[in-house]
């Protein structure tokens, strides 16, 4: 069985989608309490919190989106972007690493944690 990967921006915008689906829900759920005034207005203001809250996740992958690395697949051949040392295809999934150490390494999101670098960095000392 193969694995799938993933795009960290693809990722973090399904978040940021199902927040807004989540937070439209949660308002409905709040219409099914109309004889409770204060019930009915927490639903409403939780479902608005979530929907804002996803307002600010897609700023932040927007801003996030235009530092990233953008490099040209070697298995589909589009434009993608990258960000950290690995990360996958937006188009093909075809895992992708900008650090010439890790090439023909298994893929592991790993590799962008600061804390396996230092643990490498320790046990290499």
């Amino acid at each position: 069985m193969k694995l799938k990967y993933s795009n960290k921006i693809n990722k973090i915008r399904t978040v940021a989608l199902a927040l807004v689906f989540a937070g439209m829900i949660i308002m409905y759920i709040g219409l099914l309490f109309k004889n409770y005034e204060w019930v009915m207005v927490l639903f409403m203001f939780l479902g608005l919190i979530a929907i804002i809250l996803s307002t600010v996740i897609y700023f932040w992958i927007g801003m996030l989106s235009t530092r990233a690395v953008q490099v040209v697949c070697p298995e589909c051949e589009r434009p993608t972007k990258v960000l950290g040392r690995v990360d996958a295809c937006m188009f093909c999934k075809q895992p992708l690493t900008l650090d010439p150490n890790l090439e023909g390494e298994e893929f592991d999101e790993k590799y962008n944690s600061k804390k396996y670098w230092k643990e490498q960095e320790k046990n290499s000392n």
